[in-house]
């Protein structure tokens, strides 16, 4: 430590000088010293987590807990992220048997600590054990809660109960709280619903009854315009395409559109008349041109993951009818994943973070269709398709300057 010593000697009030010293002193087991050298660190940094930290350090090895949670407050009041504060803060509470208060502080820690590939060797047997210590009381308070729930559940077993139960998912930090992300368009108060419930839309018996029918003309089409699907993913050069990389402007995810943006593909109707009735015979995104409606037969090559994503208002939700699902495809939204089933039809919003699979050796293919979200008014809806395209017009005006519409 001589070249830390000479610094200290004419810099006696030189942080770095201080916790060199005051680690060498930790080192040779003389923690009053240590003490002394991180106390004068900190005072003479006060912006500095690593110094209190270590002062931390000083007081476990002097036996003063009270004084050693003080100096990790005091570290991670400069910074709360301070990973390797919050380390010690969680281990301070384990050893003086505050288990579960420890557990909440490993919680914490590890919603911010680096991916597992990117930990520093020194960390990683104690984030392994705090991952740990985090399962073994997420287990206990689960067995807790289910047995102060069962009584309750019992009384309500003719209910469905699938919303509490991802309540307490959530609660227990089993699942993730999604949230609606649209990228265009939120409309306010409405519901938070990933899947909705299927009596809010009567015609998808019209259209689970049409299925058949509406997979003879798909099969037709496949076989007799092929070049009439095109991929789904398809940004222009230079785009930032983030988790499309793979497939962008690849005929793995492909579509064939009957319409597309509130425009209607005649030719493509005229070779699926029965699925371009039904599909039109349902509340779609109608009047709102540029914007919808959007009805296409959807396309999933084998083994072809489609990345998890949002879309752009709740304003609308998408219906899948499934045409072709062999075994190994299935669709989460949000907290929820689903197998498809060939001939019943869902509604989902899409501004959910959602994402599809086809794990099979074969095609999936579903009928998509965007209609209006059932809580908006006839007024709100007509606002909404204004709104939209007052926003759209605005930005693709070839002026730079504002434009009075």
């Amino acid at each position: 430590m001589g070249i830390w010593e000479q610094v200290y000697a004419l810099a006696p009030a030189h942080p770095q000088a201080l916790f060199h010293l005051g680690r060498y002193a930790l080192s040779r087991k003389n923690p009053v010293r240590a003490r002394d050298l991180f106390e004068q660190a900190a005072n003479a940094d006060p912006n500095s987590p690593v110094l209190p930290l270590n002062l931390s350090y000083a007081w476990r090895d002097l036996g003063d807990g009270q004084r050693e949670m003080d100096a990790i407050v005091r570290a991670l009041t400069i910074d709360p992220y301070f990973v390797p504060a919050l380390l010690a803060k969680g281990q301070l509470l384990e050893r003086s048997g505050q288990v579960r208060k420890a557990s909440q502080v490993y919680k914490n820690l590890l919603l911010i600590a680096p991916p597992e590939n990117e930990i520093p060797p020194d960390l990683q047997e104690p984030l392994r054990h705090a991952r740990e210590i985090v399962r073994e009381n997420t287990l206990a308070l689960e067995k807790l809660l289910a047995s102060r729930l069962e009584a309750v559940r019992h009384r309500h077993a003719n209910e469905t109960l699938n919303r509490f139960d991802e309540c307490v998912d959530i609660a227990l930090g089993k699942k993730k709280a999604f949230t609606q992300q649209p990228s265009m368009l939120l409309f306010p108060r409405l519901p938070a619903i990933q899947f909705y419930d299927d009596a809010l839309f009567p015609w998808l018996k019209e259209l689970d009854a049409a299925s058949g029918a509406i997979r003879e003309e798909l099969v037709a089409v496949m076989q007799e315009d092929s070049e009439g699907f095109q991929p789904y993913v398809s940004h222009p050069d230079g785009s930032p395409l983030n988790q499309w990389k793979e497939l962008n402007k690849s005929p793995r995810w492909s579509t064939y559109f009957l319409w597309k943006d509130g425009v209607r593909m005649d030719d493509a109707c005229a070779r699926c008349p029965r699925t371009a009735a039904v599909s039109e015979a349902i509340p779609v995104l109608d009047d709102t041109p540029n914007f919808g409606p959007t009805i296409m037969f959807s396309v999933l090559a084998p083994r072809t993951h489609i990345p998890p994503h949002s879309s752009v208002t709740n304003a609308r939700l998408v219906t899948h009818l499934p045409l072709i699902v062999p075994e190994g495809c299935r669709f989460r939204v949000g907290n929820e994943t689903r197998p498809w089933r060939e001939g019943k039809a869902w509604v989902f919003d899409d501004t959910f973070d959602h994402e599809a699979w086809n794990d099979s050796d074969d095609y999936r293919v579903i009928l998509m269709i965007d209609v209006w979200n059932p809580y908006l008014t006839l007024a709100e809806r007509e606002l909404v398709s204004t709104l939209l395209n007052g926003i759209r017009d605005y930005f693709e005006a070839t002026t730079s300057k504002a434009v009075d519409y």
